[in-house]
């Protein structure tokens, strides 16, 4: 059992409760982390799960508001450093963990995660490295406790910074693990933002798979079959949609308003799972080499996209 039936019930009417605008995805996801400080984790396991489909789901949903145009010229414009980005992100979290003495799988996970996006990277990569459960847990807990901070935060420092619409889109993007994350911060600070972070954002996502390749080729085990991110391609369809059949106009604004109502029921779904426990499993270690590489990419970041966007 996970959970009381009071309880179960009680975590699906928020849940559903943040499908209304009111209801931001800052105090969605605070609402999610107060239910599991009070409650405990509720129906973890298929809470998980429909947090990922409710996930995938926004943000295909999301593309129905973004032009194809800006989505391309985004992702094109994100491509160029790509690439090198995600290489340095990961050589320095290969030395943070050894400096901070983390175990190697954790280390792994938790640099590739910072790298790429967050807890989908974490969750292909797993096992093909052969992680087990635990290890599994504490990056995924680091990834998620940062992803929380971040949500927070970023808006205020990109206020401070004045940074336009567009800069923050792409430091956003850059600096935050998950996708959930990502839009929510955007969309918190501007809509400019939102149609910047969510491609950029997706076409990191795309380089899962060459990852996990290479890593399984490195490892030399057997399984761990990466799963091909549909979603994003159809994130990319639906912005061709829009952009192309204005006989669904009247429609389409329902389909964006209903993503972040998802958007906002994902975070609050991620924030049940951030338990008391969760966050004590991560231990010293990890959080500090996750903190670290997170301090470190952010703050080159924010760097580049003032003086080069």
């Amino acid at each position: 059992m996970e959970g009381a039936p009071w309880k179960k019930t009680l975590l699906w009417l928020l849940a559903a409760a943040c499908f209304f605008p009111v209801i931001s995805p800052p105090l969605a996801l605070l609402g999610g982390i107060v239910f599991a400080v009070l409650l405990g984790r509720v129906e973890a396991t298929r809470a998980a799960l429909v947090q990922k489909y409710l996930l995938q789901g926004s943000v295909v949903g999301l593309g129905f508001g973004i032009h194809l145009t800006a989505v391309l010229q985004a992702g094109a414009s994100g491509m160029a450093v790509t690439a090198g980005s995600l290489a340095a992100t990961m050589a320095l979290g290969w030395l943070l963990a050894r400096a901070w003495r983390v175990e190697r799988t954790t280390g792994q996970l938790i640099s590739v995660g910072t790298a790429i996006c967050g807890g989908s990277a974490i969750a292909a990569l797993g096992p093909v490295l052969g992680a087990q459960p635990r290890e599994m847990s504490v990056a995924l807990g680091c990834v998620f406790v940062l992803n929380a901070v971040a949500l927070f935060v970023f808006p205020a420092i990109g206020h401070w910074c004045a940074l336009t619409p567009e800069q923050f889109g792409y430091w956003v993007a850059i600096a935050v693990h998950d996708t959930s994350s990502v839009v929510g911060t955007a969309v918190r600070y501007a809509p400019e933002a939102l149609a910047i972070a969510v491609p950029v954002k997706l076409a990191r996502a795309l380089w899962i798979l060459p990852i996990v390749a290479i890593a399984a080729m490195s490892v030399r085990k057997p399984g761990g079959r990466a799963t091909v991110p549909w979603f994003v391609f159809l994130f990319v369809a639906a912005s061709a949609v829009a952009s192309f059949l204005p006989v669904g106009k009247p429609v389409y604004p329902w389909l964006v308003a209903a993503a972040k109502g998802g958007l906002a029921a994902t975070l609050f779904l991620i924030g049940t799972g951030l338990s008391p426990g969760m966050v004590k499993a991560v231990g010293w270690r990890p959080f500090a080499h996750g903190i670290a590489l997170w301090l470190v990419v952010s703050g080159l970041a924010l760097w580049a996209v003032r003086h080069l966007v």
